[in-house]
């Protein structure tokens, strides 16, 4: 046991007026720093040994942990055993999942197997018959300000790209943030700019959408949904009706939006995209998740059976 020392007048004078002048949040944040500083500064005159290790109070010397380490994951999408149907196909038979914010997320699966089906859940754009789904708290059913709340904060981008044939693109892209988020124009006009310089296509604002290449009316659409600065984006197989040539400049703007931290649930057969780029790669078949899976566990070392016949086909 380390004995008590009584610490000189002067040293504790001086630390309640540090603290004094600190807000209440940062006096709390900083005052383990001034107590672990009084300690060397008080040893100068009374010499006493190192101070103990504890789990209040960790030594000066100890390392930080990564940044990484020290954020808690906390999920953006729970979906909890969610059945769809068609009539009576059985489109979705249970599926639950989790994504946690900041991550990226692959969907894989053969064409019919539910995972299109089951991202439009997300955002109400295809109701669900059983089970639960909440989006960054907020519980989807069929309350419409819900549905509003959540649409609001979930951007989407589809495979037809989906874009108003009659508007320009400055003027697609401005629409939902005028209506929507009841911005000016010229704010909604100047952010605009702002994802067109961002995507790489400023010089095509005044344009119509029939005047764009594929590729280009899909970075379109992309910062369209960016406009409305969503917490969560939605990929529909993006670059599934793009000539292969045009695919590489929309998955460079995917990359650039997963580099910065935007939570992403991409539909996609995209190998190479879900290696460099995906958190997690899950397969989907028959409606339900087959596999769930790191990149390097799903493509090298796969468990499920199906999970390798359908790798097998597309690599």
């Amino acid at each position: 046991m380390w004995e008590k020392v009584k610490l000189n007048p002067f040293f504790t004078r001086r630390l309640k007026s540090r603290l004094h002048k600190q807000s209440p949040p940062a006096r709390a944040s900083r005052k383990r720093g001034y107590l672990t500083r009084i300690w060397y500064e008080v040893d100068d005159f009374y010499p006493t040994p190192p101070l103990p290790h504890s789990p209040t109070l960790p030594l000066p010397h100890s390392p930080t942990p990564p940044l990484f380490q020290m954020q808690e994951q906390k999920p953006i999408i729970i979906a909890q055993d969610v059945h769809k149907w068609y009539g009576k196909f059985h489109v979705l038979r249970g599926v639950s999942l989790t994504v946690n914010r900041g991550e990226v997320l692959v969907i894989m699966g053969r064409s019919g197997s539910g995972k299109s089906t089951f991202i439009r859940t997300f955002n109400a754009l295809e109701e669900y018959q059983k089970g639960q789904i909440e989006i960054d708290g907020i519980t989807l059913g069929h309350d419409l300000r819900n549905i509003e709340a959540i649409r609001r904060e979930v951007g989407m981008v589809f495979q037809q790209f989906n874009l108003f044939p009659h508007l320009t693109v400055l003027q697609n892209i401005s629409l939902a943030p005028i209506w929507v988020r009841k911005r000016s124009k010229a704010k909604a006009e100047e952010t605009a700019m702002q994802l067109l310089e961002r995507v790489g296509i400023l010089e095509q604002a005044q344009k119509y959408p029939g005047q764009l290449s594929g590729g280009q009316q899909q970075r379109v659409a992309i910062a369209r949904a960016l406009a409305m600065q969503p917490k969560i984006m939605l990929f529909d197989e993006p670059t599934s009706a793009l000539d292969p040539e045009m695919v590489r400049e929309v998955l460079d703007v995917m990359l650039q939006l997963a580099q910065e931290g935007m939570t992403m649930v991409v539909v996609s057969h995209e190998v190479g995209f879900a290696r460099e780029v995906a958190d997690r790669v899950i397969l989907m078949d028959s409606g339900l998740i087959v596999e769930s899976a790191t990149p390097d566990e799903f493509f090298q070392r796969p468990q499920s059976e199906r999970t390798r016949q359908f790798l097998s086909q597309i690599l």
